[in-house]
Formats: structure tokens, C-alpha cells, sequence
């Protein structure tokens, strides 16, 4: 199933973990909507933007592995509203090309520049929410071996 021009369905459930541990990750019809709109109004205006394919490395995380993975229990992931890009290796454009172009381009939830370093981040967490986006940029760090995030500057 395609939920936008680029950007399957399969792409978005994919999961190591899950398939691991045989959990289902399989979206409610809530879920896919928020994941359909996620694709039309975050995944597609990159691609077209960059031309180029787009890596998605975390799509949508059912409840259950979420919880696998030890996930915030608030996770957009789990809501269908969120996915991580990570262009590494990509050989055409940075994380931090896609992390520039969502900041200010596109309508958006959260957009985290995730660790890394000050020039290019490990990967970008992007969220989507119809009729409920807060801009929010921020950074996430490790400390003590704990995430914790701050406003982006």
C-alpha cells in the first residue's frame, strides 16, 4: 500500500525489533490516516524538494513495540504522527540539508535534531499534527545516560 506517491506503507512499519520479537505493527485506521498525512505534508515536499530518495530509519511503532524498544510512552511514533530520516551514507544530502529545509519550509509538530554534533545530526525526528502543530524545534543530548532535549538555537 502507498500512502503517498514516494513512500509505501512498508517502509513506515518496518521493523527489526518487531520482526525479531514477533510483534505485529500493524496501524489502527487512525494511525494510517495520521500516517498518510505525515507522508503528504512532511515526506513528499523533502523528496520533491531534494529530488532524491528520502531514508525513513523509524516510521510507525505499534503500542506493543514501542514498549520493546523502551520508547516514550508519548511517542508520536505510536500515534502515527512521526518519523526519523537519516540521510548517513546517503551520498546526495546531510541530515542537517533535511533538518534546515523542514525548519523553514514546512509546517510541523517536533522537528529534534537528534545528537551528533554541532554541524550535522545522527538523524532527524520529524512529527505531523493536523490542526495541532507547535513548531517545536529542539535538540537531544545525552546526559548520564539520559536523553534530555533543549530548545534548538
Amino acid at each position: 500500500m502507498k500512502l503517498s506517491l514516494h513512500l509505501s506503507m512498508a517502509e513506515m512499519i518496518r521493523s527489526d525489533t518487531a520482526k525479531r520479537k514477533g510483534i505485529s505493527n500493524r496501524p489502527n485506521p487512525e494511525h494510517l490516516d495520521n500516517m498518510i498525512l505525515l507522508a503528504k505534508r512532511i515526506f513528499e515536499p523533502i523528496r520533491a524538494h531534494f529530488k532524491t530518495a528520502i531514508y525513513i530509519s523509524s516510521g510507525y511503532r505499534s503500542e506493543a513495540l514501542n514498549r520493546a524498544i523502551k520508547g516514550s510512552s508519548k511517542s508520536q511514533h505510536s500515534k502515527g504522527q512521526a518519523m526519523d530520516i537519516d540521510m548517513d551514507g546517503s551520498g546526495t544530502i546531510s541530515n542537517s540539508d533535511v533538518f534546515y529545509y523542514i525548519k523553514g519550509n514546512l509546517e510541523f509538530d517536533q522537528l529534534i535534531w537528534e545528537f551528533g554534533d554541532n554541524y550535522n545530526p545522527d538523524w532527524v525526528h520529524v512529527s505531523y499534527a493536523e490542526g495541532k502543530n507547535r513548531k517545536e524545534v529542539l535538540v537531544a543530548y545525552k546526559t548520564l545516560g539520559i536523553t534530555r532535549y533543549k530548545p534548538f538555537k
